[in-house]
C-alpha cells in the first residue's frame, strides 16, 4: 500500500551539513523533533545534498535556447518587417483620404513643391483651407523614419506618395521594396 507524501507521521528525509548540525549543538546525524499536534515523534535522518546545476546540465539548457530562438527568431523578425511594411500602406491611405479633403476644400491637389506640408500648414495663394488634414499638425515619416515623397501631377493618377522601403533608397526587393500609391 502506498502512503501519501503528506501525511504527518512519514519520516522526512534531508541531510545536515556537518558544520550545521555542530551550530546546532547535535551529535548525529538525526534529528527528532515534535511537530504541533502529532502524538509521535518523527525521525529525520540528516543527508546534505549539494545544491546547482552542473555544467553539462548548464549546456543542455543553453543548447536547447539557442535551438528555439534558432527556429523562432527568423519568423519573428519577418513578422515585424511585414508589420513596418502593413502600416507605410495603412498610412499612405490615410494622406490619400487627407488629399481628399484637401482637394474637396481647395478645388485642386497640393503641387510637389508644396508637397504633404500642405495638409498641415496652409499654402499660399489658398483662400479655403480648413485645415490641418493631418492628426497631430504634423506629417509622419514612414516607420523606417523617412520622409514620405509627394509628387503631383503623376502619369497614372493626380498623385503619388512614396516611401523607399527600408532602406531609404529607390528600388530594392522584400522590407527594402518601395510602397507607394500607384502601381507602377
Amino acid at each position: 500500500m502506498m502512503k501519501s507524501l503528506f501525511l504527518p507521521t512519514l519520516p522526512i528525509r534531508n541531510r545536515i551539513h556537518p558544520a550545521a548540525q555542530k551550530a546546532l549543538g547535535h551529535k548525529s546525524s538525526t534529528l527528532s523533533f515534535r511537530r504541533p499536534g502529532m502524538t509521535r515523534r518523527v525521525n529525520c535522518e540528516a543527508t546534505y545534498l549539494n545544491a546547482g546545476f552542473t555544467l553539462v546540465e548548464m549546456l543542455v539548457v543553453l543548447t536547447i535556447i539557442a535551438l528555439v530562438l534558432g527556429l523562432v527568431g527568423p519568423r519573428v523578425l519577418n513578422y515585424l518587417g511585414e508589420s513596418r511594411t502593413k502600416t507605410a500602406k495603412l498610412q499612405i491611405e490615410s494622406f490619400g483620404s487627407a488629399l481628399d479633403l484637401f482637394y474637396l476644400d481647395t478645388g485642386r491637389y497640393p503641387t510637389s513643391s508644396e508637397g504633404l506640408d500642405a495638409l498641415v500648414q496652409r499654402p499660399t495663394g489658398v483662400e479655403i483651407w480648413n485645415g490641418p488634414y493631418v492628426k497631430g499638425g504634423r506629417v509622419p515619416s514612414d516607420p523606417w523614419g523617412h520622409a514620405y515623397l509627394y509628387h503631383s501631377p503623376v502619369e497614372r493618377a493626380p498623385y503619388e506618395i512614396v516611401s523607399y522601403g527600408s532602406d531609404g533608397h529607390e528600388g530594392g526587393t522584400g522590407n527594402a521594396a518601395d510602397i507607394s500609391n500607384v502601381e507602377h
